[in-house]
């Protein structure tokens, strides 16, 4: 039998969660989209001194999809310390660095970096050309770089309106061409779970994106986040989120995926002092009625951290693609 193309969309933590799970799954293949806009620690360090693309969410990727994934989180995750040059880096991000620069491209060197770690799928950035996400607030006021964008601002009296990119040197922003070919080709897309400006519309405003997600015939999947995050999605219901999405991508999902489970109060005070609050899904049988829904316990909160538990996500998404 041929294996179920699914094509993923996101970055950052989510991304990583979701492919840990997925890369188990024997039927199946795997094109992992990988938003190019972070700019803060190792990563912004790196892009800003050396002009290259940024590696960090592109590495979480590269560790998910590889059979040894814990020898390698520990290997290439680690910061040095000592040198002053390198101190605050981590070893995987200067290795790819290094790779993209050897090879003349970055996404040469994140297949060498994949045939070192036995990744199983493609990792692809969305874009090759340089670009700072700027985020358009309700009230007109414009923050610029994904870092900027995710810092909490005080009384969080304007919400983000938009998102767009703006190029660094180039006149324009294009699609990695493989990108469209994942998205083309695809059974299922799957878009999160990660931060919904920063994290997913970041890949959908690249030119050519969007449209060829308006094209496709695969079936969109849609993993909602678990908490919200303040200056993002603050107040934001299950619901808000599949409608800024949908608005984004210019379609609506077929099936979407929610967690039901809510973490204990102490770690929800934890989230609270941040202004996180957990996403509540509302009951309106008329907003659901074109979408399957899966509302089911994803919840992983070790570490008093909350996040996707990879292996429940993969199992659910298991069940969606063999029914």
């Amino acid at each position: 039998m041929p294996k179920t193309k699914i094509t993923t969309i996101g970055g950052g933590s989510g991304q990583y969660a979701l492919l840990s799970g997925l890369r188990d799954l024997s039927e199946i293949t795997i094109d992992a989209i990988v938003s190019m806009v972070d700019s803060g620690g190792s990563t912004g360090r790196l892009r800003d001194e050396l002009g290259i693309l940024p590696p960090g969410d592109v590495l979480k990727c590269l560790l998910a999809l590889s059979p040894q994934r814990e020898i390698a989180r520990a290997l290439f995750l680690k910061r040095f310390s000592k040198d002053k040059r390198l101190k605050g880096h981590n070893s995987g991000n200067m290795l790819l660095t290094m790779l993209s620069r050897y090879t003349g491209s970055f996404p040469a060197g994140v297949q060498a970096l994949g045939e070192i770690l036995d990744v199983r799928g493609n990792i692809l950035p969305v874009t090759t050309d340089r670009a700072t996400l700027v985020a358009e607030l309700t009230d007109g006021t414009r923050i610029f770089g994904e870092n900027a964008i995710d810092m909490p601002r005080g009384g969080q009296l304007s919400k983000i309106k938009d998102v767009y990119l703006v190029p660094h040197h180039s006149g324009c922003i294009t699609a990695y061409p493989p990108v469209i070919d994942a998205i083309n080709a695809a059974d299922y897309i799957i878009i999160g779970p990660g931060d919904l400006f920063t994290s997913i519309l970041s890949n959908i405003v690249v030119p050519g994106v969007k449209d060829a997600i308006k094209r496709t015939k695969a079936t969109i999947v849609y993993v909602v986040n678990i908490m919200t995050k303040y200056g993002e999605t603050h107040n934001y219901s299950g619901v808000d989120f599949i409608e800024k999405l949908e608005e984004g991508i210019g379609r609506s999902v077929q099936i979407v995926i929610g967690n039901r489970t809510k973490p204990d109060d102490a770690i929800l005070e934890g989230y609270r002092k941040q202004e996180a609050e957990f996403v509540e899904f509302i009951d309106e049988q008329k907003f659901w009625q074109n979408r399957k829904f899966y509302l089911t316990d994803l919840l992983d909160t070790s570490g008093s951290i909350v996040r996707h538990d990879s292996q429940k996500l993969a199992r659910l998404i298991q069940d969606i693609i063999l029914t």
